[in-house]
């Protein structure tokens, strides 16, 4: 007799409705790469310098770093629906102050309103696609939030060259305002209603996602949810629990590592970066020397590297349970050094003797290309998966949370500085500097990450203690020396 499958196609709908939001924080994220040369060139209605526009690029990430403690406050008072339809909120006045800004100043206040709105997302919707998932497709839903924002950074690619910046950001209006049209009718999760001892209501959440009976399932669910509320934790328990800050500290260093290899920097300045090999340059001697024209536009090439993104991103989920965590994490990270040595070695030759890389032009496409790659399969989403497997449930929250709000700043730092270290010494110092971090980065993980594959958390856990043991009785030793 065959056994029957349970069907998943409401918790895919619902999840992707629910990522619509997180394609808006895309459109966001890569909306500068074709957006900034139009402001940056003489055509501009607003006069950009290279200065200022790097931070219109930055300034939204550093403003997202202030909503997501706010916002998970608000996912536990209100629910984890309510708060994503307030993140949207922000992306509408933000779109609509881009639409109608005439200065600077203006575009600052549109880009801060967009990283607030960005903190709301990236602190709710993994929380709430986790929480409507079964475990046959938890894993799939939450690539859906990779995606969508990956989709949402292509659309730019593909939309901006060819329109103007307001008529994008009219165009960029139309996604936040489905996400809360389509929204509004699904279920609030069931894990928010049996907080608050609402069974009834949790069982209908739980009904419009699954077919069939949802008995055990919403059973197990208030256990769960029982067994949580009794260990709840506190912001403190990070930092003074060994095992906690210790793997605080491992965390960190690897967020660390994910922003300093400068993937934020190539997203966001994509088509610039391609660009510098296009225009005119001054030669040694003084004269003017017109760049021959490349067989594909910077535009064309961003287009690319967008498609790449999409379609690797969800090659680390495919290989994270069979690699492993840390395997994934040390190949991406030395393949993203090289790449970045690459780049940078390529635009030396370029700048001080152009004739040895006139004929391998390919190398910047080809090396920004197996560069994403290299991101997507561990740098991408494995640090996440970090937090969930070696953090207990009652300080999870809180972890992900300060994370969240560290990469933030940090991803500030890596966009702001892009263009004032490549105004000051040229790209090619940028991307040596994103190699010196990738391969300090690739020491750290090779000393200081454990391997979680396939354990128990109560096994990960232990190794952590094990690993504090071993770090207090060297300073021990060390004092009695």
């Amino acid at each position: 007799m065959a056994v029957k499958t349970r069907s998943h196609w409401k918790e895919y709908g619902t999840a992707l409705c629910a990522t619509l939001i997180t394609a808006t924080a895309g459109t966001c994220y890569g909306w500068p790469s074709p957006t900034l040369l139009y402001l940056e060139s003489e055509e501009s209605s607003i006069p950009t310098t290279a200065y200022q526009g790097s931070w219109i690029v930055s300034i939204m990430i550093l403003c997202s770093a202030l909503t997501p403690i706010p916002s998970a406050y608000l996912a536990d008072k209100f629910g984890r629906k309510t708060t994503l339809l307030l993140g949207a909120i922000p992306f509408i006045i933000g779109w609509i102050l881009v639409i109608v800004a005439k200065s600077l100043p203006m575009l600052y206040v549109a880009r801060i309103f967009s990283g607030l709105g960005y903190g709301v997302v990236y602190t709710v919707a993994p929380m709430y696609t986790g929480e409507i998932a079964t475990n046959e497709v938890r894993g799939a839903l939450s690539t859906l939030i990779t995606l969508m924002n990956k989709v949402g950074i292509l659309a730019q690619y593909c939309i901006g060259p060819f329109v103007s910046m307001r008529t994008l950001a009219s165009i960029n209006l139309i996604l936040p305002f489905t996400f809360i049209i389509t929204f509004c009718f699904l279920p609030e999760s069931p894990y928010y209603y049996l907080k608050f001892e609402r069974s009834d209501r949790a069982e209908r959440s739980l009904r419009s996602l699954r077919s069939g009976d949802i008995r055990t399932e919403l059973k197990s669910i208030e256990l769960n949810v029982q067994e949580d509320m009794k260990n709840r934790g506190s912001w403190s328990d990070l930092f003074t629990e060994a095992t906690n800050k210790k793997a605080m500290w491992i965390t960190l260093g690897v967020f660390t590592v994910q922003q300093f290899c400068g993937s934020a920097a190539v997203v966001a300045y994509s088509q610039f970066i391609f660009n510098c090999t296009t225009g005119p340059t001054i030669l040694p001697n003084g004269t003017l020397e017109e760049k021959t024209r490349k067989s594909i536009e910077p535009y064309q090439e961003s287009i690319i590297i967008g498609c790449v993104q999409v379609a690797t991103c969800i090659l680390s989920v495919l290989l994270v349970d069979r690699v492993g965590r840390k395997p994934l994490l040390l190949l991406s990270t030395l393949g993203v050094g090289l790449m970045n040595g690459t780049i940078g070695t390529y635009f030396y030759f370029y700048d001080t003797n152009k004739q040895a890389v006139q004929n391998v032009s390919w190398i910047l496409l080809v090396a920004l290309i197996v560069y994403i790659v290299c991101y997507a399969i561990g740098l991408s989403t494995v640090p996440y998966v970090t937090i969930g497997e070696m953090f207990p449930t009652n300080v999870k929250l809180y972890a992900s949370c300060i994370a969240h709000i560290y990469t933030g700043v940090a991803m500030f730092a890596v966009q702001n500085l892009f263009r004032v270290v490549e105004q000051a010494y040229k790209i090619y110092t940028v991307f040596w500097g994103f190699t010196i971090f990738s391969f300090l980065g690739l020491v750290f993980m090779v000393m200081m990450l454990p391997e979680t594959k396939g354990k128990s958390f109560a096994s990960i856990q232990a190794q952590l203690r094990h690993e504090v043991a071993r770090d207090n009785a060297k300073k021990i030793d060390t004092v009695e020396y």
